[in-house]
């Protein structure tokens, strides 16, 4: 029998891509054309080796995943949750703190919120994975921005077609209140809402494959929290069934050291770094 290949892709969305212009659409309401949220330096190469990756591997891969970003405009790590002591507004890239909420420097907007937001903050900074930042408002829930890369979305598009299969789509981080950076949990789940909480079902799913294989955006963030949940949470165990693409996916420019970091640790703990050309060949031979 031969090994079961599953292809995990995180977070592939148009606001995470540095797209040339001409892959962006007007605005219809402003002149020019829409941009991406938080391209990632990178991202839009990844992609388009990507979906070469799915449309030549064929009938040799078994399942595919991909996980979407799906935020409110309203959101925790967003700046329309927060503002400075003074009132004036946060900008992207703030990283906030809980002794700088505390000491007046910053506050939400909404100042009911405070208790609550000061108790993520205190949860998210004992876990030790990540300081909240406030990145800008990205895959808002319904946006182009929110959207799958076209290029890699025509390619699992033919894969369903010719296969008779359905990509699996996961959504995650609608809950305003923790970042959900994993596909697989959020950074500080909701005991209220079960979409933040570990997602067994999803986790079993994954569990079916002798050989998961890795991409998606970004390597510092959302890929590298999953990627250690996966391996801390795994049913079947076999932290040496994940395959990471590791042209198939950048870091957030600033976050390179957080990105290589995890590559290093996950080949410490058994996964393996492989170029999309190097399974191919694998997989076609």
């Amino acid at each position: 029998m031969s090994l079961s290949t599953q292809l995990l892709i995180i977070d592939p969305q148009n606001d995470f891509c540095d797209l040339p212009p001409g892959w962006c659409p007007a605005d219809p309401l402003r002149d020019g054309t829409v941009a991406p949220a938080l391209p990632v330096p990178g991202a839009h190469a990844d992609m388009l080796r990507l979906a070469d990756f799915v449309r030549a591997t064929g009938e040799q891969l078994d399942e595919i995943t991909v996980t979407l970003d799906s935020h409110n405009r309203l959101h925790i790590a967003h700046p329309t949750f927060w503002q400075r002591g003074d009132g004036a507004d946060v900008q992207p890239f703030t990283p906030i703190t809980a002794r700088q909420v505390r000491g007046g420097q910053y506050r939400p907007r909404d100042p009911q919120a405070l208790a609550r937001a000061l108790d993520y903050l205190d949860a998210l900074e004992s876990r030790g994975r990540y300081t909240l930042m406030v990145w800008p408002v990205h895959c808002e829930i319904g946006s182009w921005g929110h959207g799958v890369h076209p290029a890699l979305r025509a390619a699992y598009n033919e894969w369903e077609v010719r296969e008779l299969k359905v990509v699996r789509k996961v959504s995650k981080g609608s809950n305003l209140w923790t970042e959900h950076y994993s596909a697989l949990q959020a950074e500080v789940p909701d005991p209220a809402d079960a979409a933040t909480l570990l997602d067994r079902a999803l986790l079993a799913a994954l569990d079916r494959a002798g050989r998961l294989l890795i991409a998606g955006e970004a390597g510092s963030h959302c890929v590298k929290a999953t990627t250690e949940d996966l391996a801390d949470h795994l049913p079947g165990g076999a932290p040496e069934r994940l395959v990471l693409l590791t042209d198939c996916m950048s870091p957030v420019s600033g976050f390179e050291r957080q990105h290589d970091d995890f590559l290093r640790r996950m080949a410490e703990r058994g996964a393996r770094l492989a170029t999309s050309a190097e399974v191919l060949q694998e997989l076609l031979g």
